[in-house]
């Protein structure tokens, strides 16, 4: 009554990141992001999911559409590195002792902490200030299936809204170095990770059932 059924596996996709350096397209993946997570199956349309994600952020204002951006001549790179738990919450009934193909749409929302580098611009140039933290807000959608009997893929596409401004280094921190802010200062950084996950399932057999 109690066995619960379990999976392991990886991350693999890419990252980019949306603030007031460079492009501001939400999906555009154009650096390597990759991790490893664990999902614990409550039911066939839940589980608790845990994930350590890192990959590079890049922003180059010639890649811009916006003429003052293009003018500016700004570009940065930093690396963020995330640490996630949540929710995943599956549309229609997934279940992994089924030896049928499957497929489900899934959403996920939780919370996360995030590494990165606080960057400040000096002379048109990204300078690093110190190691930062941030609490960061995953919200992600994705499809997946079952390849076979103990493998899953899937596909996803998440958005990470942060709780902080500089990773782009536009809103540094450090006040004795505020007249450096640019952008809009009211506006924190997101960062997108778009990619595909594998997992391997294990565990007994579960009984989906109320106690």
């Amino acid at each position: 009554m109690n066995a619960q059924i379990h999976e392991i596996g990886a991350f693999l996709g890419g990252t980019n990141y949306i603030g007031d350096i460079g492009k501001t397209t939400y999906v555009n993946p154009n650096e390597l992001a990759y991790g490893v997570l664990y999902k614990w199956n409550r039911s066939t349309r839940h589980s608790w999911r845990a994930s350590y994600i890192q990959g590079k952020i890049t922003g180059n204002d010639s890649e811009s559409e916006a003429p003052n951006r293009n003018l500016r001549g700004y570009r940065f790179e930093n690396t963020v590195k995330e640490l996630t738990v949540g929710l995943e919450f599956n549309f229609f009934e997934f279940n992994l002792h089924e030896l049928k193909q499957q497929v489900t749409p899934y959403v996920f929302g939780g919370l996360s902490l995030t590494q990165y580098e606080g960057l400040f611009f000096k002379n048109g140039q990204p300078t690093s200030d110190a190691n930062h933290g941030t609490a960061t807000l995953p919200m992600i959608v994705g499809v997946k299936t079952n390849i076979s009997p103990r493998l899953i893929l899937g596909f996803e596409v998440g958005a990470r809204y942060t709780f902080a401004d500089d990773l782009d280094g536009s809103n540094p921190t450090n006040k004795s170095i505020s007249q450096l802010k640019f952008g809009n200062l009211n506006s924190n950084d997101w960062y997108m990770f778009t990619g595909f996950t594998i997992t391997y399932t294990f565990g007994n057999k579960p009984c989906f059932c109320p106690d």
